[in-house]
């Protein structure tokens, strides 16, 4: 052998080992946390109802990033809505994990969205027709049937596009031909701005819509008119 092809095969050793080590030590966090419900090599369970979770092979990096970083996993009933709760591994123990579940099939990678380079009205309507009829114009979420929909007040930017390849519980998962790359970062732009909006108009009475907004204008303005009506009224029997 070479001594160019001594050192390339060298390269590749040092940095296929860490990923190696990582995967190996992901495989024994699964084997504690996750085989009793997603079955040996994640090929998953679907003899006891209460402990059946899917097959994770093929899911790749995209799905067990996402589940583990917002706490939706591990759960205690497999037949539960994941909610955002607390993170329950660590960062290392996070990417050994990922690192595992992305060795059981094909590479699925964690998305890398630059909300920068979306844009922000383009967002709010791809949001408005796809999104907001669950989890509210504003993102603050909503309840369907048998279901709820969380808000997005602390999703990352990471967070929300993995949410729309995924498809988490009952969401719909959108492909990159219903929604492209670039729709997707606009998107973001847009749960991001909602997050935080810029309220410009004063009150913003917790972001709930036009029709809470309008209803509380209702209620000053008819408890002013009643306030008029009383002082007019008592001036005219003054007199």
């Amino acid at each position: 052998m070479s001594v160019r092809a001594l050192a390339a095969a060298v390269l590749v050793a040092l940095a296929l080992a860490p990923v190696g080590h990582a995967a190996g030590r992901g495989k024994h966090l699964y084997g504690r946390y996750c085989l009793q419900c997603h079955g040996a090599n994640g090929l998953g369970i679907d003899h006891d109802a209460k402990r059946a979770g899917p097959p994770l092979r093929g899911v790749g990096a995209l799905a067990a990033d996402f589940y583990l970083r917002t706490g939706y996993m591990p759960l205690r009933d497999a037949t539960a809505q994941p909610r955002r709760s607390r993170v329950l591994f660590s960062e290392g123990e996070i990417r050994a994990l990922v690192a595992y579940v992305a060795s059981l099939g094909p590479a699925r990678p964690v998305p890398k969205p630059h909300p920068e380079r979306g844009s922000l009205s383009e967002g709010q309507q791809l949001f408005a027709d796809h999104c907001a009829g669950c989890h509210q114009i504003v993102a603050a979420g909503g309840y369907l049937t048998g279901a709820v929909a969380p808000p997005l007040t602390n999703a990352t930017s990471v967070q929300v596009a993995e949410a729309i390849r995924i498809g988490p519980y009952v969401m719909p998962r959108f492909s990159t031909r219903q929604l492209s790359p670039h729709q997707v970062d606009s998107i973001v732009r847009y749960v991001r701005f909602a997050q935080r909006p810029d309220d410009r108009g004063g009150w913003a009475i917790g972001h709930l819509g036009p029709v809470p907004e309008g209803l509380v204008t209702w209620f000053v303005a008819a408890a002013a008119l009643v306030g008029f009506c009383l002082v007019v009224g008592r001036r005219l029997r003054s007199e």
